[in-house]
């Protein structure tokens, strides 16, 4: 059997790209590669890390409008891989000059985090290993 493949994109359904796009493009600093209405949803995706895909679904039909909670069935969080704890220190004068509040650096003996949310409440991270 093959070595378990890595994660090649994940999508996230938000509730109004007219505001989420301008939220990402700002986290990462990009424009998006693909924005397409596919007809059952339209999405907005980016290219992060130069190999995984990050994508916002919007559905015309939501299920409801129940803000994001981990506490649901589904993701917890979506965490983004950092090289080590300086790396993740500059990612938090990053969200500071963005304006997006987050929780600080966390430190735990498996790594430490950098925990904060986008627009619909969905928790994100960046996280490094420990050192």
């Amino acid at each position: 059997m093959p070595e378990f493949p890595t994660i090649t994109h994940v999508a996230l359904t938000v509730r109004d790209l007219s505001r989420s796009v301008p939220w990402y493009e700002r986290l990462f600093d990009a424009r998006p590669v693909l924005d397409e209405d596919t007809g059952p949803f339209r999405h907005v995706v980016w290219l992060v890390g130069g190999q995984t895909l990050v994508g916002l679904h919007q559905f015309p039909d939501p299920a409801d409008a129940v803000p994001f909670d981990e506490r649901r069935l589904g993701l917890d969080h979506l965490s983004f891989a950092c090289t080590d704890r300086s790396e993740l220190s500059q990612w938090a004068e990053r969200l500071n000059e963005l304006g997006i509040p987050h929780g600080g650096v966390v430190d735990a003996p498996y790594g430490s985090g950098l925990s904060f949310r986008d627009p619909d409440n969905i928790a994100l991270e960046f996280f490094a290993p420990p050192s």
